[in-house]
């Protein structure tokens, strides 16, 4: 059941308070696209792997059960969207997380889920 007010009110203080907190739209659009990437299975299994270690597109593709092309496309998006970052070891290229923030975002949700 969902509760809904009886009265429309505004708290204008709250809302200006918030308002004010909000970040812009722009930050709003890169947050929500930072997310999206969390909301694929693939590309969690991946991230989720990357928390425990470096990998190259061959490992990944053995842990995924997918094609190192798929896994490649996969690592694209998260690329693109600043979550891995990646290093070349003569032919091989590995990826890890971009960050420690990536890790604990990981480690908390997990933490949420087993609450």
């Amino acid at each position: 059941m969902s509760y809904i007010c009886e009265v429309y009110k505004e708290h204008r203080e709250k809302i200006k308070k918030v308002n004010k907190n909000l970040p812009e739209n722009d930050t709003i659009k890169e947050l929500s696209n930072f997310f999206d990437a969390f909301g694929d299975p693939t590309r969690l299994k991946i991230l989720l792997a990357l928390k425990e270690e470096e990998l190259c597109t061959c490992d990944l593709s053995n842990i995924t059960g997918l094609s190192v092309s798929a896994i490649s496309h996969q690592l694209r998006v998260l690329k693109d969207r600043k979550i891995v970052n990646y290093r070349r070891d003569g032919k091989n290229v590995f990826y890890r997380l971009e960050d420690e923030h990536l890790k604990e975002i990981l480690k908390v949700a997990l933490e949420h889920l087993g609450e």
